[in-house]
């Protein structure tokens, strides 16, 4: 008789396929992995912004242009309650609209990368399939960093300066940076619900201007009309500019009858950040799914 041999394949050897993830045994390790997962991501969309340079013009040129042309072209005929400086009330306008605009970055990417087919090469490897996504809004948000910084250094070469110190300047820059990071989110949905990045690119501008400017960022909320002074008082980047305003110690003048979101900015900023990542991240999260699923 002869004696057979029953070989197990070695499950170690098996490459886990998208959905299963990358992990250890425990939870701790999976934790781990999923940050390296991040991290990968996250380098792998800042090398392809160093080799294609040119996709940080609209957080490296376009915050010198719309620093200095509106600071001089607006400023020239504004006037401000008790004779403040535009320059002083303007850059924290800009500084939030800057970030604003650049927020499309971030859908624009994802569905470039989805028409493509770059997903459908990381769908093979033994990755969590969220950090597409983690990675894709970490790396926009150090690029609104450099978008911040430049606003920062253009405002000071054009006579912008702060009224309050060190720690509460960087609470302005933080509260702004939080807003642009919950933004990315809303973007991301529409980049993987658009069929194009050009879908992508025209949809989101027509949402994101009108939010831009209809809001306190370049004039004060006072001169409008009452029914769009309701929606300007509103709109969270008129909240996120009067809290920055505050912070920087710029001067930050109140329409009468202000609203709840003029009166409390600071808590307005915070709400409409957190909301956004709160109902868009996992919503993003879905359409991903939805997109990458077979």
């Amino acid at each position: 008789m002869t004696a057979t041999t029953l070989t197990t394949p070695d499950r170690r050897a098996t490459v886990p396929q998208w959905p299963a993830g990358s992990g250890g045994p425990g939870a701790l390790a999976q934790v781990f992995s999923r940050i390296r997962d991040v991290a990968v991501m996250t380098r792998r969309n800042l090398v392809h912004i160093a080799r294609e340079p040119m996709q940080l013009s609209d957080v490296t040129v376009q915050p010198v242009l719309f620093t200095v042309l509106f600071i001089y072209v607006f400023g020239a005929g504004m006037s401000l309650p008790g004779g403040a400086s535009y320059t002083s009330f303007a850059v924290a306008g800009l500084l939030t609209m800057n970030l604003v605009t650049s927020s499309m970055g971030t859908g624009i990417g994802l569905a470039t990368d989805l028409a493509s087919g770059m997903i459908e090469r990381f769908r093979t490897l033994p990755m969590w399939r969220a950090s597409v996504l983690v990675g894709r809004t970490i790396s926009d948000l150090l690029s609104a960093m450099v978008c911040a910084t430049i606003v920062a250094v253009t405002g000071l070469a054009v006579g912008w300066r702060t009224g309050h110190g060190t720690w509460s300047v960087l609470g302005g820059f933080a509260v702004a940076l939080l807003f642009s990071y919950a933004l990315t989110w809303p973007t991301a949905c529409l980049g993987l619900f658009a069929k194009a990045p050009e879908s992508a690119m025209s949809v989101g501008f027509v949402v994101i201007f009108p939010l831009a400017f209809v809001s306190n960022a370049l004039v004060p909320t006072r001169h409008m009309p009452s029914w769009l002074r309701v929606i300007a008082d509103w709109n969270p980047v008129s909240s996120v500019t009067s809290e920055v305003r505050n912070l920087f110690g710029n001067p930050n003048p109140l329409p009468p009858n202000p609203s709840w979101p003029v009166v409390h900015p600071l808590a307005a900023a915070l709400a409409w950040s957190f909301g956004l990542i709160i109902v868009c991240a996992p919503l993003a999260a879905y359409l991903f799914r939805k997109r990458t699923t077979d």
